[in-house]
């Protein structure tokens, strides 16, 4: 129209992520879009920066998405779950998933953990019996507390196939070790699945150092109670180990190095570990990394449907590649009442854990988290599902009153509770999305 000035591209796409939001029914503040999108175009794509005043520093893309107000609580955790620096050993601990993203998952279910660990030694053995002593020095120290409780530890591969507790562990698998198993250094399991001459499979005890053959994938995992917050959260630690031989080459210990896309690193004085170790990552870090993703997406929307965890993928998919119209719409989805769900759904299983017999974890704790896990079903759950929800929670209340004693149905009442739960998130999750349409056409274009 003559005597007007046409708007921006930018205006139009602010219009246009407006007016999707008001079609799948979503709140968006126009402000805090402008604000991210113009910060987003101002990003590039494998650059990392420093907050010299917050001492942390990260993916400049990731850092917008961190909320600074939050950084006590974490490091506060970190000194439970984090592997300590020595002589020879060189670590930087960040956090990782949702905990990186607090600015906008305000609900975020897990406290991720994601450490770099840097040995040097003469040679890969040696660096593996390092790592070996490390993580199993971590797990007596933090064993268990008033605030705290380890609850497993996954190292080493399974080089032949294994029978544990009945299930057939296939080759190539991660070894899990219970708490008890690790205070005694060793596991029983049975060689399977070949049978002696009585026609069973013979017993093997498996020591700790079994680990060092192919560390593998390396984490560790906690229950961490916070009387403060009224509640409980599970905190782990995925360990990232490097080998830095004499001559100053660095040997991944499990074949790859991870990139930095989604981590937020917690001290300042481990900058020099993470840039000697960045000139190694890969020159096709970034698109490995979406390809990888790309096939988490693709597991949890036509395998093992979880809509949620598709969603938090597909946000760091799209900011990393520039397609900032879906992600800001996806980053809109977590601030939804609905989204408060998903720390519903990963709070039953922290639940479970802590409320095991012989448990460490403050009762109260867990009776006022039950609490506010009631309180939240009732504020976004309507019908039928919600009192059947909330009566099951109710249930898991008094068991840890001391009220009724559930048994074994204790465990029964939490799966079911999660499934039902699960169902909710999936729900709101796979209809916004796919209201979103491209995201439809990403997800429909992905290949198994």
């Amino acid at each position: 129209m003559a005597g007007q000035e046409r708007p921006s591209d930018s205006e139009q796409e602010i219009d246009q992520i407006i007016n999707t939001a008001k079609t799948l029914g979503v709140e968006v503040d126009e402000n805090d879009v402008v604000q991210w999108l113009t910060a987003m175009a101002a990003a590039g794509t494998m650059q990392w920066e420093m907050d010299a005043e917050a001492g942390i520093y990260g993916h400049e893309i990731t850092l917008l998405d961190f909320d600074k107000a939050t950084l006590d609580r974490y490091r506060r955790i970190a000194d439970i779950v984090q592997l300590p620096d020595l002589p020879n050993v060189e670590t930087a601990i960040s956090l990782a998933g949702s905990a990186a993203q607090g600015v906008i998952q305000r609900y975020p279910g897990d406290c991720d953990y994601f450490e770099r660990v840097n040995i040097k030694a003469g040679t890969r053995e040696e660096a593996c019996r390092v790592l070996a002593d490390l993580m199993r020095d971590k797990a007596l120290d933090k064993f268990e507390g008033p605030g705290y409780q380890l609850i497993e530890i996954k190292f080493g591969t399974w080089q032949s196939d294994v029978i544990k507790d009945g299930e057939l562990i296939t080759t190539g698998s991660p070894v899990s070790w219970n708490p008890d198993e690790v205070k005694a250094g060793k596991m029983r399991v049975s060689r399977g699945p070949a049978e002696d001459a009585t026609g069973s499979a013979p017993d093997w005890d498996v020591e700790w150092e079994y680990g060092c053959l192919d560390p593998g994938w390396c984490k560790m995992d906690w229950i961490v109670a916070e009387p403060e917050r009224g509640g409980v959260v599970n905190a782990s630690n995925m360990l990232d180990v490097t080998w830095e031989a004499p001559d100053g080459s660095i040997v991944p210990l499990d074949g790859f190095i991870d990139p930095y896309f989604q981590e937020v690193y917690l001290e300042a004085e481990s900058v020099p570990l993470f840039s000697k170790l960045s000139h190694h990552i890969s020159p096709r870090a970034l698109d490995e990394y979406v390809q990888q993703l790309s096939g988490e997406v693709f597991k949890y929307t036509h395998k093992h449907v979880n809509y949620g965890k598709a969603a938090k993928r597909m946000y760091n998919i799209f900011r990393l590649t520039g397609r900032h119209h879906a992600a800001a719409l996806i980053r809109e989805l977590f601030d939804e009442p609905a989204a408060l769900l998903y720390q519903v759904w990963a709070l039953l299983d922290t639940m479970d854990d802590a409320g095991q017999p012989g448990s460490s974890i403050d009762r109260d704790t867990l009776v006022q988290q039950t609490d506010d896990l009631i309180r939240n079903v009732v504020e976004v759950v309507e019908g039928p599902l919600e009192t059947e929800i909330v009566m099951a929670l109710i249930r898991l209340r008094d068991d840890v009153t001391g009220r009724v004693d559930l048994g074994d149905d204790w465990g029964v009442l939490i799966a079911e509770s999660r499934t039902k739960t699960e169902e909710l998130v999936n729900r709101f999750f796979e209809t916004k999305l796919m209201g979103i349409p491209e995201v439809r056409e990403f997800i429909e274009s992905l290949e198994p």
